[in-house]
């Protein structure tokens, strides 16, 4: 197999559009910046993909739960099954740093479900359930529990749970026979920020958390001190230029494929942000906020070589490509945008990874 192959797959809604094909596989061609679609998977309102740590299987949310799947050799998806999660549809997933377990995040009904893993990639029994509970009505706005994200520290330690309806992150310690979950921290944002994303450094020094409502990332030391969590706020950035359109809300968050850089959208704006990640630091850079020429970007990415990036656009249902350009801070479209109905989350994958 050649080096440096990639494969995307492109997670989708099929609630509306008759196509029951939810996960689309996409041949990447670096040198041009451009997806070629390949194949498609069956599978239901497939909102959120995440691939395991040991890059031999991927989990999809489904209508009925969560599906797990084998990566083939040429990047193709083969089922593996299914399981339910016993609650409403989830919206994020995520493996621990050993795959042993599953965890899915509930939008709808502020739950988080933690799942054990088969060692064949397959998903097995339940084993803890969450629910984050609301304080009903405050100042006259509802505070209502929607948990839109679970990610492990890269310890793999202890599980962040971004809810944005409760405006924090819940950290619960992860017991790694049982696969419960022990609340041991509460990182608190700003009232009615919204924490949508977040994502560990490399390192696992640096907690980014992504603002949907207030449109900008926060940035957080976090070490252990005495068998504890401990997150230290460093910086908060906008995700926006000084002129923007109101209304905007923030909405990806994805690493380069280096760590080197940090991607966000915002939505209503249209835009798509790029930083660069100070390595010692962990602080960012804003080098570029400019416009994605489509409609609600959900999800962007920079192609595993940093020259090209991609636009997940929910609302025009389209895929716009750019030529990145880091030093002048300029994004250029390279070519026709993709048509693809209600895409949500974009991952990269090498082949010959599994």
């Amino acid at each position: 197999m050649e080096n440096g192959k990639y494969v995307a797959y492109v997670s989708t809604y099929t609630v509306s559009k008759g196509d029951n094909h939810g996960i689309k596989i996409y041949d990447v061609d670096l040198e041009r910046g451009r997806l070629t679609e390949k194949n498609q998977v069956e599978i239901t309102n497939s909102s959120y993909v995440s691939i395991s740590h040991s890059m031999k299987y991927l989990y999809s949310i489904t209508d009925f739960g969560v599906e797990s799947y084998k990566i083939l050799e040429n990047g193709d998806l083969e089922v593996i099954n299914h399981a339910t999660i016993n609650g409403m549809r989830g919206c994020y997933l995520s493996t621990d740093y050993e795959d042993k377990f599953l965890f899915v995040a509930g939008y709808h009904d502020g739950k988080i479900t933690a799942l054990r893993l088969r060692e064949d990639g397959g998903v097995g029994e339940i084993t803890d359930e969450i629910f984050h509970k609301g304080l009903g009505s405050i100042a006259e706005r509802n505070f209502r529990p929607h948990v839109n994200c679970v990610k492990m520290t890269r310890d793999n330690k202890y599980l962040c749970a971004a809810d944005l309806g409760m405006d924090h992150v819940k950290v619960y310690r992860l017991d790694h026979e049982k696969g419960t979950l022990k609340l041991a921290d509460v990182i608190r944002s700003e009232q009615e920020s919204a924490p949508r994303h977040l994502k560990f450094s490399q390192d696992g020094k640096f907690l980014y958390i992504v603002h949907e409502l207030k449109n900008y990332i926060d940035v957080y030391n976090y070490k252990e001190v005495h068998n504890n969590p401990e997150f230290d706020k460093i910086q908060t950035i906008s995700t926006l230029n000084e002129y923007h359109a109101s209304n905007s809300a923030a909405s990806a968050l994805n690493f380069s494929d280096d760590f080197q850089y940090m991607v966000s959208s915002n939505a209503g704006d249209n835009s798509v942000v790029l930083y660069r990640i100070d390595q010692e630091t962990g602080l960012l850079e804003k080098l570029l906020c400019l416009p994605v020429s489509g409609d609600y970007p959900k999800d962007a990415a920079l192609f595993p070589d940093n020259r090209h990036l991609v636009s997940l656009n929910h609302e025009s249902n389209t895929m716009t490509f750019f030529n990145t350009d880091m030093e002048k801070g300029l994004i250029i479209m390279s070519g026709p945008e993709v048509h693809v109905d209600q895409p949500n989350c974009i991952i990269f994958h090498k082949l010959g990874n599994a």
